[in-house]
């Protein structure tokens, strides 16, 4: 597709700029909090589910999400598998950044967080299991489960604070070191420390890897709703 020739110029571009360090950025809040401007799907030729308002949990269904006008939350209402689209900003891109969100998931929901549209955290109902496995809240998908489960209750407001390092490629555009999670924290707790990234995990924007990249939230699997995203450099 055309974005992905463009992203990998754009990817390019940065290593013949920046040679061993990624893209260096300013601090960004990618939702207005009004609409889906800087944000696409990746088939804009087929319908999805998400919206701008407020999401709650659904009375007659706590399986699903209702979503009333007025609010500042990206929500995608989806009631089933494959029936909405993964999102990913058009207007930002990052290297090395560390990533703020607020999430709320209902019951046995699933999406997930990609940074630089490649590499993902889960987002998953897994509250009140005792040991998490490598698809649960929190895991590095592929890489690593969480420590602890520091995942709340479905309907609950919770947040992550992702610190991520950008891979390295050098001038001819060779990789030279992995993306890492420096540090992944959740509702307060530490859940990941120096993880790194072999490769892209599969469902990706392009499935390539990039010295800067977009945020992506999946969104063909389950229905949740984000709010106060803000993408920072990573110090």
């Amino acid at each position: 597709m055309q974005f992905t020739r463009s992203i990998h110029r754009v990817g390019l571009a940065a290593v013949a700029t920046l040679g061993l360090t990624a893209a260096v950025m300013a601090a960004s809040e990618p939702f207005n909090g009004k609409d889906l401007t800087g944000w696409t799907v990746k088939d804009t030729d087929k319908p999805h589910t998400w919206k701008v308002g407020e999401a709650k949990l659904d009375p007659a269904d706590p399986r699903m999400l209702v979503v009333i006008p007025g609010g500042k939350q990206l929500v995608n209402a989806t009631t089933g598998h494959g029936k909405s689209q993964d999102l990913f900003t058009t207007n930002v891109k990052h290297g090395d950044a560390i990533v703020e969100v607020e999430l709320m998931v209902p019951k046995g929901s699933n999406s997930g967080i990609y940074l630089q549209g490649e590499y993902e955290v889960q987002v998953l109902d897994s509250f009140g299991k005792d040991k998490p496995g490598p698809g649960d809240m929190g895991a590095i998908y592929g890489a690593q489960p969480p420590k602890v489960n520091a995942c709340k209750a479905p309907g609950e407001w919770q947040k992550y604070e992702i610190h991520f390092q950008a891979p390295r490629f050098n001038d001819k555009g060779e990789k030279t070191a992995n993306a890492k999670f420096v540090k992944v924290i959740l509702n307060g707790t530490v859940i990941h420390e120096n993880v790194e990234m072999k490769g892209p995990t599969p469902g990706g924007v392009t499935g390539q890897e990039h010295a800067e990249g977009p945020l992506m939230f999946q969104g063909n699997h389950g229905a949740v709703a984000y709010r106060n995203i803000k993408i920072s450099p990573l110090k």
